[in-house]
């Protein structure tokens, strides 16, 4: 797929937490679906069921995230044998990818956790999400990720919003080169997404979307498509 000017398009992740906003997103022109549990706090791992419900309802990749609770991403031994098991379940109910992170105690990004959960998330693709923001040093923490040989990350460049932080994504777009995708995310809207893209380098988005009506009706579906459509639009304008 390419956009203007013959350059390739820029991908559109859609963070959601019902399958009705991922029908929506899909048909609005995201693609590819995060799907997560409480995102009032980021996000957790959301239920096997509600994974099998979003699998069969689009046919873009749902990624799912892998996070046993809000808060710190350091994570105690229990929690990580929660997050192993939670990969594997998560499998087997058709997630496209995976979407995890953790640090150490001092904020540098948890090897050894990391590629335990990377090996278990195997052949699915991996995610490291936000959590690289709460590291002590973005480069170091990215350069950690290559080592692992994780597929993406998401990053605000560690400021409170991608469109603060475009100076340190550019930063990390270079350093990553074609090994390793860094995605924008945090505080992405269709009035500054195309400015983002353009400062950055990034060939993928990621967004939640705020205040879509639940599409439990036909124009409530109507409406949220449309708001996907608005972003995506402004994305690839």
């Amino acid at each position: 797929m390419t956009g203007s000017a013959g350059q390739p398009a820029v991908l559109f992740e859609s963070c959601v937490d019902t399958v009705d906003a991922a029908v929506a997103s899909e048909a609005g022109g995201a693609g590819r679906i995060e799907l997560c549990a409480r995102l009032e706090v980021g996000g957790t791992t959301p239920n096997v069921a509600l994974v099998e419900r979003c699998v069969a309802a689009v046919r873009i990749p749902v990624f799912t995230m892998v996070r046993p609770r809000g808060g710190s991403f350091a994570y105690d031994a229990a929690e990580a044998d929660v997050m192993a098991r939670d990969i594997a379940a998560l499998k087997a109910a058709g997630a496209r990818g995976l979407v995890f992170g953790a640090l150490t105690r001092d904020d540098t990004i948890d090897v050894t956790l990391m590629a335990r959960l990377s090996a278990a998330a195997q052949p699915l693709p991996v995610t490291c999400h936000r959590a690289i923001d709460a590291a002590r040093n973005l480069r170091e923490a990215l350069d950690d990720l290559l080592g692992l040989g994780v597929d993406r990350v998401l990053t605000s460049g560690g400021a409170p919003s991608a469109a603060q932080g475009a100076a340190a994504i550019a930063a990390l777009v270079r350093q990553a080169g074609d090994a390793l995708v860094v995605m924008a995310g945090g505080g992405v809207r269709a009035a500054n997404v195309g400015a983002l893209v353009r400062a950055t380098g990034v060939r993928e988005v990621h967004a939640r979307l705020l205040g879509l009506p639940a599409a439990s009706a036909e124009k409530d579906a109507t409406a949220a498509q449309a708001r996907f459509a608005e972003f995506v639009g402004r994305l690839r304008g």
